[in-house]
């Protein structure tokens, strides 16, 4: 049983990655996709989110304590709620698994969890090149507006960009926030450069990413960006927060991260991108040798092995968590 706290209308990642592990796994196992564990019968359970997935774990670890149990950290999790949350810390004592989902998560994990902490790297399928217009910088936001994606700094670097740069910033989300949603669409009234597109499904979103010159992902938080890997799969290179979300996947070395918060410093990585082919492709080679590590057959195998050695093993590990 896979469960998530967030359902397919939310249109959110933890929902998407719960649905494309299910896909893998269901090649081998059974599978039930829920929201929530409701007593039935698994021989495995796998969530995602060690805080609001807190009652499912707690439950099902009391219940059967001999089950494999696995917990998949997402970026608040991870990234804030296991330093102050009760819930949440319990979760990771109670896991026989966690699971990180870029190469710099277990890091943020106390040295006693590392030894039961796999990295997965998500996926996407790889989309052809397509030919971009020359009189238009497209620059492609992909991120509901709240808090942990900072959709403020996206607004905040247009007024830092040469006007006479032909530049177009198209932002896909659904305002989560409605202080948020009101500033995007005041700043699209303000700057006909910005254009707040709205929720999109997956596949639009993905198109929108394929047909930019570059992605703008400025995220506070993230446990291992979606868009990130599905603009790199899809030849678009990515301009991104220094944050280990997009790092851990990009690469500590990669030539186009930027402070969080920095507007000024994702101003001048978006000029460079629009106004210096060489450095666009610098960063098309970067993303390009990143490519295959987020090929899908490579998460599959990920995941299918994770579960059967899990099964395979069925001995409760358990951390006490101090209280």
């Amino acid at each position: 049983m896979i469960i998530t706290p967030r359902s397919a209308a939310s249109n959110a990642g933890n929902w998407h990655t719960a649905a494309r592990w299910s896909r893998f796994l269901r090649k081998r196992f059974r599978v039930v996709l829920a929201d929530r564990w409701d007593g039935s019968a698994a021989d495995c359970l796998i969530a995602l989110h060690a805080r609001r997935s807190a009652d499912s774990i707690h439950c099902f670890a009391a219940t059967h304590p001999d089950q494999p149990l696995i917990v998949v950290l997402t970026g608040t999790d991870l990234y804030r709620d296991i330093e102050t949350d009760r819930a949440a810390q319990r979760s990771l004592g109670l896991a026989t698994s966690l699971v990180v989902l870029n190469e710099l998560g277990a890091l943020k994990l106390p040295a006693r969890l590392r030894a039961k902490t796999t990295v997965i790297l998500q996926s996407a399928p790889a989309l052809s090149r397509v030919r971009h217009p020359t009189r238009t910088f497209t620059v492609a936001v992909v991120g509901h507006l709240r808090a942990e994606k900072d959709p403020a700094l996206v607004w905040n670097l247009l007024p830092l960009i040469d006007p006479e740069l032909p530049l177009r910033v198209l932002h896909a989300g659904a305002a989560l926030d409605a202080r948020l949603g009101r500033e995007a669409a005041a700043t699209a009234l303000s700057d006909r450069r910005y254009v707040w597109l709205g929720d999109k499904t997956r596949a639009q979103a993905r198109q929108l990413m394929r047909r930019a010159q570059v992605l703008l992902h400025p995220s506070v938080m993230e446990g291992g960006a979606q868009a990130v890997i599905e603009a790199v799969t899809a030849h678009t290179p990515v301009i991104a927060s220094r944050i280990d979300g997009n790092t851990g996947l990009l690469g500590r070395s990669y030539p186009a991260l930027f402070e969080v918060g920095d507007a000024a410093g994702a101003a001048r990585l978006v000029e460079r991108a629009a106004l210096e082919p060489g450095f666009r492709h610098k960063l098309v080679r970067a993303c390009a040798l990143r490519a295959g590590l987020f090929a899908p057959a490579r998460e599959a195998a990920a995941v299918n092995r994770l579960v059967h050695n899990a099964l395979a093993g069925r001995t409760r590990k358990r951390t006490r968590i101090e209280r």
